[in-house]
């Protein structure tokens, strides 16, 4: 039996982090929105944050939330437009400090800066610093819920993967670490002033290795982490998902569900209404099928409005379609 939406946040009353994703276009920030209302008006102290560098949550608010949690007009609701700049500029700033313990510790007398640039000129560098903010706002623990609306799915995926990926490349730094301290003390005639040296890089790395392997216990704790699919009745969408769904259940992500955007409802269908929307209707009502057929975590549907979702009583709309009892 297929849960409601709902049904899904009542039986998993520990659910603490939950994500929307999914092809780009197909109403990520609106489902992601609809839902973080109606997390705060049971009471339940919610952030929604967005991870998408082209963000939306603004203009969804026609309100400014960048940079800074902000309330919209939702009591225990709070929104975010994450910031990645000044993360950047600190990770710059980390890492010219962390090269330039590295060429002391190695005795090469050269300046970080050509380094540090190296490093920063990596195009995943901007998606870091979002992984980054994204812990830092977890492990802050401030509130009852977050909300995350992703990038489109390939982004997203990246994104929640870099917890794999830190790991590997800790792990790798630490034993190449370990390995040149080894080398150092067979070769140096001080061995005990070697021994007593501190090590801030290598301190470093075991503290970052323990967040991740926080964020990493959070991410794949089917208890407390759910991740969403949105979806327009199209096939393109329909087939991102697919190819996506089996990613996220090898990294260990837990699925929520299937949410479906934008359908039409039939009974504002009439003999007089034009055949294109009859076309249309046609077409929807076979992708449905293959939505119900293909996952078994569909668990509601939002109905195309008369007017564009823009300002938060059109928002509070689409969370009453998604909640509806019936």
């Amino acid at each position: 039996m297929k849960l409601k939406l709902k049904d899904i946040f009542e039986e998993r009353d520990k659910l603490r982090y939950v994500y929307f994703g999914g092809k780009g276009g197909v109403g990520k920030t609106v489902v992601a929105a609809a839902v973080a209302v109606w997390l705060a008006q049971q009471g339940r102290r919610t952030l929604l944050a967005s991870t998408n560098p082209v963000h939306s949550l603004s203009n969804l608010f026609k309100q400014d939330v960048f940079g800074k949690p902000t309330n919209v007009g939702v009591d225990n609701l709070e929104v975010l437009e994450i910031d990645t700049r000044e993360t950047i500029e600190r990770s710059k700033q980390d890492i010219r400090k962390r090269i330039g313990w590295f060429l002391k510790f190695a005795d090469i007398p050269l300046k970080s800066d050509a380094f540090v640039e190296t490093a920063t000129m990596n195009p995943a560098f901007e998606e870091s610093a979002m992984f980054e903010n994204m812990i830092n706002l977890m492990i802050d623990d401030n509130y009852d819920m977050y909300v995350f609306d992703t990038a489109p799915t390939a982004n997203a995926r990246r994104l929640l993967g870099m917890s794999k990926v830190y790991t590997l490349w800790v792990d790798k730094m630490m034993k190449s670490r370990d390995e040149a301290r080894s080398m150092r003390l067979s070769l140096s005639f001080r061995r005990k002033k070697v021994e007593a040296e501190e090590d801030p890089l290598m301190d470093y790395l075991v503290t970052f290795r323990d967040r991740i392997e926080h964020m990493r216990e959070l991410l794949t704790d089917d208890t407390k982490t759910a991740f969403f699919f949105v979806t327009l009745l199209e096939s393109l969408p329909i087939a991102v998902i697919k190819r996506f769904i089996g990613w996220f259940h090898d990294f260990g992500i837990p699925i929520g569900g299937v949410i479906v955007n934008q359908q039409i409802q039939a009974d504002q269908v009439t003999d007089d209404t034009d055949q294109f929307v009859k076309n249309r209707l046609a077409m929807q009502r076979s992708y449905l099928e293959e939505v119900e057929k293909s996952f078994e975590y569909f668990c509601g549907s939002i109905p195309l409005f008369e007017q564009e979702v823009h300002g938060l009583d059109m928002v509070k709309r689409v969370t009453g379609a998604l909640f509806a009892k019936a």
